[in-house]
């Protein structure tokens, strides 16, 4: 099986991509990073959108949840300001909230719950047995180079190798669709080794969590995000963050689009650790219609 070569750079630049400069109190600025697309990626504002959040509490706060709405496409050519409103700060949690602006205009906004640990009754379903892997499996970027090997001018080519590791269980071929349900397992993590501290890896996981989740929407429909009809973006965003872990071990993703009605998808994720154990939930509803419609 063929594979994508590991750019020892590709983490420590994404690493760098997702941290933002502290202008004031609480304002900040984050790259933009052009990737051959024509709208900054959606994880990419969300894991900077994290990272203002986080420069703003107390290390004992920890992100529990976060519910985003994408407002206009992210220009990939410009700096992106974040401004952090501090809503609440009180004994148990703390409440963010951030806006995105891009040439005096807001493109995306969230608000950010933190918690001081506490403890409490304990309970979560228990892990399912997978399908696969992650051995074994084919990697989304030996998938993309493949198919752009094969139909260089079909496929685009990316600038750089992903930093992330995703190797869904039911790989679709965008050349050779067929009907599926909408329904997918996905494998997922760094393609090398992160520091212990938490914030790293809510943040890293925040970028994540905006891959392959919307694209669950299109395998009953015969779809893949390269047919020039489709109209397919982010609308909304939620993550909950149900415990710590790292994202530099296989986390797998249970994916389904439960409805998609009135050109819109709605899809949800639960999310394990290798040990077996619920750590993470992500939601998103997006933007589903072809141009004939």
């Amino acid at each position: 099986m063929a594979s994508w070569p590991l750019d020892p750079t590709a983490l420590d630049d994404l690493l760098g991509l997702l941290d933002v400069e502290q202008l004031d109190t609480f304002f900040f600025r984050g790259r933009s990073e052009h990737a051959g697309s024509v709208r900054v990626f959606g994880g990419h504002v969300i894991g900077q959108s994290v990272a203002a959040g986080l420069k703003t509490v107390p290390a004992d706060r920890h992100l529990h949840s976060m519910h985003a709405y994408f407002l206009r496409p992210g220009k990939p050519i410009q700096p992106i300001l974040y401004q952090v409103e501090p809503v609440r700060d009180g004994g148990s949690f703390t409440t963010r909230r951030v806006v995105a602006f891009q040439s005096g205009e807001a493109i995306f906004n969230t608000s950010l719950s933190f918690h001081k640990r506490q403890e409490g009754p304990t309970h979560e379903f228990d892990a399912p047995t997978p399908p696969e892997g992650p051995e074994g499996l084919t990697s989304y970027d030996d998938m993309w180079e493949e198919l752009r090997r094969k139909n260089p001018d079909k496929v685009p080519r990316r600038s750089l190798p992903s930093a992330i590791d995703v190797r869904p269980i039911h790989l679709r071929n965008p050349f050779k669709l067929e009907t599926a349900p909408p329904e997918n397992w996905v494998w997922m993590k760094t393609k090398g080794p992160l520091p212990d501290d938490n914030a790293t890896h809510q943040k890293l996981f925040a970028y994540m969590s905006d891959m392959q989740l919307l694209g669950t929407s299109l395998q009953p429909h015969k779809l893949s995000w390269l047919d020039p009809n489709l109209q397919f973006a982010s609308l909304d965003h939620g993550i909950w963050f149900h415990d710590e872990f790292r994202v530099d071990d296989w986390l797998l993703l249970h994916m389904e689009s439960p409805v998609a009605r009135h050109a819109r998808s709605f899809n949800r994720a639960t999310v394990w650790d290798a040990s077996g154990k619920v750590v993470a939930s992500t939601v998103q509803e997006g933007l589903l219609r072809t141009k004939t419609q």
